[in-house]
């Protein structure tokens, strides 16, 4: 009986735990791709039909999915902890209670939707159309619930693969649907789960999951959008103020000095924008108006436009609100809001309740208010730039919403938060497939890194080591267009998933399929202990 129990409940869900561990290793620094398809075929392994284990329950197939998100927020949002203890001014108990909470809800969103999977294992086609469904109705769900999460998704492993050509037409969220459907095939093999009235089905999964990776090669080679004539040259400080004095007032003085001499050295070597990354100057924007106005005239005397994050402050409805804010000075002024902001980091949900309680609840910056939707792109340094801060960047349906009118896409963050864990390293790469997906240039200006500029295909031109207070000049080239993603956004995916799991219905109750599941009414990838 104990071995029975091992083998069946101890033994899967460890593998699932690593599993989703593997994931991780695919995204930055690893870079490891292979880790995403071997993960991904490995989960889709544990749940497969067979010929020779009895079928998974829904409770069963629910908490292997379960030990595989806890497995893989586990590792990947690791530098969730660095941010409440460094930064967040708690102790490693609480941290490690915090973090925990955070990736055991993580772990549940990603798990809820393949409770569902155990009604499509009497079809091999029908697993392999609900695995692949499931798993992008899975990171969908982690954009919007709680305000989202969109972090970790599978596709961000392969920006320098032949699955990239599929970003602009499907995004990273197709590119996860892909490789989660490669996975499902592959397992089913594994499983031997064809019988020879399948023939046809297998032949035609295999020639689908075969095709995907040479047509993602064929897709890179389109452009999608056009080039335009404009070139400029733009300089990036990073100013590496230290996260636990940016706020201090005895250390504004420095900053403001650090930046206005970097800028200096920029107007120097005639760029045609100076970028300085979120919240650069530790003040109000209405607290500080001789700062400001001194911004502007050196802006418009040196004929070199000014982009910064700052907090903005203003009156509504007769009370103050604070905006995290980028500001341009220049040839025209301009301010964006913005609009989707971090829990607990911007502000505390159910705040009258738990601020206070801890001191994680009290950071400088959580008070912060949302923008309005439907801002204009910045006009600076001769370009229309699609202003997104921080943690916006990693919401591709806001990023494809908001560029279709700029000519390249810029971000603005402070990543000190995330110490020298691999939290910076992942939040570039996410800003990478932005700049892939709507096939635009990407200028990203932080405080310690990664300060870089991206190509419209994905790679990095121009990038500074991380921790150093350095400038980086570089060119960029406006584009205009969109792609099909940008067109249709995360709704036409949607539909295409909810098609697939139509057709996994369909197929399911086909004449052949209690002959083709003879043995599925007892398949599956694990024996089950009696009661």
């Amino acid at each position: 009986m104990r071995d029975s129990l091992f083998f069946s409940r101890v033994l899967p869900s460890v593998a699932a735990l690593i599993a989703g561990g593997l994931l991780t290793l695919s995204f930055a620094p690893y870079n490891l791709w292979w880790c995403g398809l071997l993960s991904i075929g490995l989960f889709a392994w544990l749940l497969a039909p067979g010929q020779s284990a009895r079928a998974l329950q829904g409770q069963q197939t629910f908490w292997l999915a379960l030990c595989y998100g806890f497995g893989l927020f586990a590792t990947g949002g690791s530098w969730v902890y660095v941010s409440i203890t460094d930064f967040g001014n708690s102790s490693p108990l609480l941290g490690v209670i915090l973090t925990g909470a955070f990736v055991g809800i993580m772990a549940l969103l990603f798990a809820l939707p393949f409770i569902l999977l155990a009604r499509f294992r009497a079809h091999p086609v029908s697993f392999a159309l609900a695995f692949a469904a499931l798993w992008f109705i899975s990171e969908w769900c982690r954009t919007w619930m709680f305000t989202g999460f969109p972090w970790l998704f599978a596709g961000y492993g392969h920006i320098h693969t032949w699955l990239a050509g599929w970003a602009p037409i499907l995004s990273v969220y197709g590119i996860g649907l892909l490789l989660a459907f490669t996975g499902a095939v592959a397992a089913l093999f594994l499983r031997r789960a064809f019988t020879r009235k399948s023939f046809r089905s297998a032949l035609l999964l295999a020639i689908a999951a075969l095709l995907i990776w040479p047509a993602g090669l064929l897709l890179k080679s389109l452009e999608w959008t056009q080039t335009e004539a404009t070139v400029r040259t733009v300089g990036l400080v990073q100013a590496n103020i230290p996260q636990d004095k940016k706020w201090l007032p005895e250390f504004r003085g420095e900053t403001i000095r650090r930046y206005q001499s970097a800028t200096e050295q920029l107007h120097q070597r005639g760029v045609d924008l100076v970028i300085w990354p979120e919240a650069a100057l530790p003040l109000l924007y209405h607290h500080a108006p001789n700062l400001m106005e001194a911004l502007q005239n050196n802006a418009r005397d040196a004929e070199t436009d000014l982009i910064t994050g700052i907090l903005y402050d203003t009156e509504q409805d007769y009370r103050r609100v604070i905006h995290n804010s980028a500001a341009v000075f220049g040839s025209e002024q301009q301010l964006y809001h913005k609009r989707h902001l971090v829990p607990f980091g911007e502000y505390v949900p159910l705040e009258d309740w738990i601020r206070g309680t801890i001191e994680f609840f009290n950071l400088p910056t959580s008070f912060i208010r949302p923008g309005p939707e439907g801002q204009a792109p910045l006009n600076a340094g001769g370009l229309r730039w699609a202003p997104l801060i921080c943690y916006e960047i990693v919401y591709p349906q806001l990023v494809s919403q908001s560029s279709g009118e700029a000519q390249v896409l810029l971000t603005l963050s402070n990543d000190a938060w995330f110490g020298k864990s691999i939290g910076p390293l992942q939040h570039m790469q996410m800003a990478q497939m932005r700049a892939l997906e709507t096939r635009r240039y990407l200028v990203r200006g932080t405080n310690t890194g990664v300060t870089a500029i991206v190509a419209p295909d994905g790679s990095i031109t121009e990038q500074l080591p991380q921790f150093e207070q350095t400038t980086l000049i570089g060119e960029v080239q406006g584009r205009s267009g969109l792609t099909p993603f940008m067109l249709m956004g995360v709704w036409g995916l949607l539909a295409l998933s909810l098609l697939m799991l139509l057709a996994a219905v369909l197929l399911q109750r086909r004449p052949d399929t209690a002959t083709e599941g003879s043995a599925s009414e007892g398949t599956g990838a694990l024996p089950r202990v009696s009661d």
